[in-house]
């Protein structure tokens, strides 16, 4: 397994993310492919990176990556931001999202050295994310976006 910035897929490989999909319980939180996609490719510059999640050479997984101007409101200012993180359904519960978890920190120091910390925004209510978080390092550290009721908590995981 291994995190490629979408940059260095191959143009096959970049065909084959739309064939991620997430339980559909699971879209109220993190989004669809297509979504995450249309961000990433309306965006020029460099404070914006999608990462797949490569499996045996099929992008099983993905997220967002953002810094700089695309920071969320409730974001320090020399953070990254993770956005809509998706495994493919099909593919959850066989340790993917605990890997890309464990590979990130790397991967971000290696784009983005001056970024300090990592941070997300999670809805309480998604209780498999949290663990997941919680599992790999990640604390709370406040509130994020506003939430069905209430709002998200924010967690932050230092570089």
């Amino acid at each position: 397994m291994q995190l490629i910035d979408y940059r260095h897929l191959t143009p096959f490989q970049r065909s084959q993310l739309i064939d991620i999909e997430v339980h559909l319980d699971q879209i109220r939180f993190s989004g669809d492919i297509a979504n995450a996609l249309y961000i990433l490719i309306s965006t020029k510059g460099d404070d914006r990176r999608g990462i797949a999640l490569v499996h045996q050479g099929v992008p099983r997984g993905f997220m967002l990556l953002e810094r700089g101007p695309f920071l969320p409101f409730w974001a320090q200012a020399d953070a990254a931001a993770l956005c809509a993180l998706q495994i493919d359904r099909n593919m959850q519960g066989q340790g993917l999202g605990r890997f890309c978890m464990t590979a990130l920190p790397d991967l971000v120091r290696t784009l983005w050295p001056e970024v300090r910390l990592l941070q997300l925004s999670v809805d309480p209510e998604n209780q498999a994310a949290l663990a997941l978080y919680h599992a790999t390092g990640w604390r709370e550290s406040g509130t994020g976006c506003r939430a069905r009721q209430g709002y998200e908590l924010q967690l932050s995981l230092m570089l």
